[in-house]
């Protein structure tokens, strides 16, 4: 129940302002006023953002107030982390900035859609250079202690809600419930009815790709290229519950699949194209930090997003679901 109240309080903002663009966005496709539609959508996405910078910019002054004990690996970066994503989102809404980005992407410069989606693209940032500023052993170290009081990071009840809740924001996003019916969203996200063929190739394209990476990550380990224990340790602290139940296992794969290929590949890479849309896919996995396992899922992303470009998105879902069960049951037997 707490797990599905923070998810509500997390995405509640979200589906407001993404539903407000798309408001916006059918007024305008219809010839109709839509401009009051589309400020409200970016004054509640700037708030956000200049909570976000007043955070950043006071959370020095605030922590030697408290004269906590808390020590982040580089607080410069965690408070750079959330003033200056926060002011480029700001920034991404201005109508020249998106003109000049409709230069290298695919997106509609006068689209309110558009314009918000741009904009929130500074959230991947804002989570990654947190977590680096806060430190990914810090951070484990944290998640480990509250397991052993007897509250797991994540579960698997809380893994799913994530990602339906992932995947229902990208439906509202290209405009389910405003612009288009079910049927027409679906078709927008690619999700359609594979055939056995699609389905063969990214089932085996998942398997491919799991012995090459050990491979390329043994050497990495080998040779100490990009390599961070704490990397190894957070995952283990986020994941280690779920990975105890065959159920578990096949929630990594079939949870992460739904959502994260249904916004990334089927919402996104439409409008900011493949490399754009495999780097925010990397970015977004944080507890990799920066590391050789953010190339790994960068290099993944662009596989993901070929399928997505030659048959559809849910020969992507196929893949992702089938790689990542494969790496859990590997991480599970201990090889």
């Amino acid at each position: 129940m707490i797990e599905l109240l923070n998810l509500l309080l997390l995405f509640a903002p979200l589906f407001l302002i993404v539903g407000l663009a798309n408001l916006a966005e059918g007024a305008r496709e219809h010839e109709k006023p839509f401009q009051g539609l589309a400020i409200a959508g970016y004054l509640l996405l700037s708030l956000l953002y200049l909570a976000a910078i007043l955070i950043g910019l006071s959370l020095e002054t605030v922590l030697a107030a408290l004269d906590t004990t808390f020590q982040p690996d580089s607080l410069s970066l965690l408070t750079a982390g959330l003033w200056i994503p926060g002011l480029v989102g700001i920034l991404l809404l201005l109508p020249p900035v998106r003109r000049l980005l409709s230069y290298v992407t695919n997106i509609d410069p006068g689209s309110p859609v558009h314009a918000v989606a741009l904009s929130l693209t500074m959230l991947v940032l804002v989570n990654l250079f947190v977590t680096l500023g806060i430190g990914l052993g810090n951070l484990a170290e944290s998640l480990a202690a509250q397991g052993e009081a007897g509250a797991a990071a994540t579960t698997t009840l809380g893994l799913w809600l994530q990602q339906i809740f992932t995947a229902l924001l990208a439906l509202v996003g290209v405009g389910w419930l405003t612009r288009r019916d079910w049927r027409q969203a679906l078709q927008r996200l690619g999700i359609v009815k594979p055939t056995v063929r699609q389905l063969l190739i990214g089932f085996f394209l998942g398997l491919l790709m799991v012995p090459v990476i050990m491979v390329i990550e043994q050497l990495a380990g080998y040779y100490n290229i990009g390599m961070d224990e704490n990397v190894s340790d957070l995952t283990e602290q986020l994941l280690g519950s779920v990975l105890t139940t065959p159920f578990g296992i096949f929630t990594i794969g079939a949870a992460a699949a739904l959502g994260e290929e249904t916004i990334f590949r089927g919402a996104i890479q439409p409008r900011f194209g493949l490399v754009l849309t495999a780097l925010l896919f990397a970015l977004v996995h944080s507890n990799y930090g920066l590391t050789l396992s953010t190339l790994i899922v960068f290099v993944v992303g662009m596989i993901l997003g070929l399928l997505r470009k030659r048959y559809n998105t849910t020969t992507s879902m196929m893949m992702h679901a089938t790689y990542n069960i494969a790496l859990a049951l590997l991480t599970t037997l201990g090889i």
